[in-house]
């Protein structure tokens, strides 16, 4: 193998030894320093076959650094290291023309990896604009897990692929579907967000597509829909998993064709927009169950991106509750701190909402806690607190749950009337989930079913063959 020339810029002193000596011993030649202006006069002179360089360093920013040195020499490589590993650094990196971008402390294996693919194909990626700081999506985190998103949010930057983005509730899905939004080709158009769940079953098809004058019951003019809103921009299509078939196909035919038509309408309209798509749910299992299509699936899940819970990344606790602290203060409530007994506790606890739950917490103890330190009898208290609260919800809390669902409804309408038949609709969304988790509860059995319900097992039968109920994956009805 030819020795090859690896350039180095790091200010500190052990990371440029171990880079040194590890690519020393792969047969290559190694030049390092510690500062910007150096590694500039070796590129400008054409020295190296490749850049490794940090972020920060005392006379200048080597993310800075990145497009000069790939317009001077658009094939030379370079990699990126920080310790100051964010999202927007991720993305400034990659929209830069960096090779790659790597988040300190990095695998040793994996950056000599990085090495030999980079010198094997140098063509890098292209330099592209700058990235602005302001009023950009903010997504917190270190852990390795939120790096590999940031990376992959950085890597599509320049690519208009179709995401789909899974994870549980409150997990921040949306945060990662606006950073992908403003940080691609796309940002100066609409980024429109729609929660499918929260949308009545008989109209989602109009929400998503528009539709004509008269074309259903209450249709008393022409309305765009949230495709037409989009043009140009990103459609956010959260919790996709419950989508009803018919919209499904509908939007199967837009990802193939480019075009919809709207409800009741005989034109098709020609569609420019990126999709992104997010679910809590598990998509293969409802594609065996036969409730979401299989070749939409497969349509969606171009770039799979997977959000992971709190739990998964409690490094990252400290990180977001210092960040909502801040974000507090900005928003005119008092300057508090977490003494180390209460950010213990904070790390320890599960989390079962995600970042949501944490984030309500942090404000409500910032609002409570008389003293200007939080410590951790305030924090087991108010998690305590929650949990009862959780543990017993209200009849008022569902009333007023269900009425504001219900408000869609009229809401969706020009005169504020849906059309007729809305008592029956209405029974049939609230006996579908019920029956569903009454018989998860039984492990299928329908006669316990029927007892817990209340109701005679024949009339459970009817209504389970009425909407169309299967047993639960993994489960055979049992009589």
């Amino acid at each position: 193998m030819t020795p090859r020339t690896i350039l180095i810029a790091d200010d500190d002193r052990s990371v440029r030894t171990v880079l040194s000596r590890a690519l020393s011993r792969s047969g290559h030649d190694v030049r390092s320093t510690d500062n910007a202006t150096t590694l500039w006069d070796w590129v400008s002179g054409g020295a190296g076959d490749l850049v490794i360089t940090d972020v920060v360093m005392p006379d200048g920013n080597g993310l800075d650094l990145v497009p000069r040195m790939k317009a001077h020499r658009p094939d030379l490589p370079v990699i990126v290291v920080s310790a100051h590993s964010t999202l927007m650094t991720a993305v400034k990196a990659a929209r830069s023309g960096a090779y790659e971008y790597l988040a300190k402390p990095f695998d040793l294996d994996s950056l000599l990896g990085t090495v030999e693919r980079a010198l094997a194909d140098p063509a890098g990626k292209p330099c592209a604009e700058a990235v602005e700081d302001d009023d950009m999506p903010l997504i917190v985190g270190r852990s390795p897990a939120m790096q590999d998103i940031f990376r992959t949010i950085g890597r599509l930057a320049l690519t208009d692929l179709t995401v789909l983005i899974e994870g549980e509730s409150g997990s921040g899905k949306e945060l990662v579907a606006r950073a992908l939004h403003e940080f691609g080709e796309r940002r100066d158009r609409p980024f429109v967000a729609v929660n499918v769940a929260a949308i009545p079953r008989e109209l989602v098809e109009s929400e998503l597509f528009g539709h004509e004058r008269g074309a259903f019951t209450g249709a008393h003019q022409r309305r765009s829909g949230r495709f037409s809103q989009a043009e140009g921009g990103t459609l956010f299509l959260d919790e996709i998993g419950d989508m009803p078939g018919e919209a499904q196909t509908r939007l199967l035919r837009v990802l193939q064709e480019g075009r919809f038509t709207p409800v009741g309408g005989r034109e098709s309209v020609a569609s420019d927009v990126r999709i992104v798509t997010a679910t809590h749910r598990d998509l293969v299992g409802l594609i065996d169950e036969g409730r979401f299509r299989e070749d939409l699936y497969y349509r969606l899940n171009v770039v799979p991106i997977r959000v992971p819970p709190l739990r998964e990344r409690r490094e990252d606790v400290p990180l977001l509750v210092r960040h909502f602290l801040k974000q507090a203060v900005r928003e005119g409530l008092p300057d508090k701190r977490f003494d180390a007994a209460a950010m213990a506790a904070m790390q320890e606890h599960r989390w079962s909402g995600n970042v949501r739950e944490l984030e309500n917490l942090v404000r409500r103890l910032v609002v409570l806690v008389a003293e200007d330190t939080i410590d951790d009898e305030a924090v087991h208290r108010e998690l305590q607190r929650a949990r009862s609260g959780d543990s017993r919800p209200s009849p008022q809390g569902l009333a007023e749950s269900v009425e504001s669902h219900l408000r869609q409804y009229f809401d969706a309408h020009d005169d504020g009337l849906p059309p007729a038949g809305l008592y029956d609709r209405i029974l049939r969304e609230i006996e579908r989930p019920l029956l569903a988790l009454t018989l998860q509860a039984t492990q299928g059995n329908q006669l316990r079913a029927a007892d817990v319900l209340g109701i005679n097992r024949n009339t459970l039968r009817k209504k389970l063959r009425d909407l169309d109920l299967a047993a639960p994956r993994g489960q055979a009805l049992r009589r």
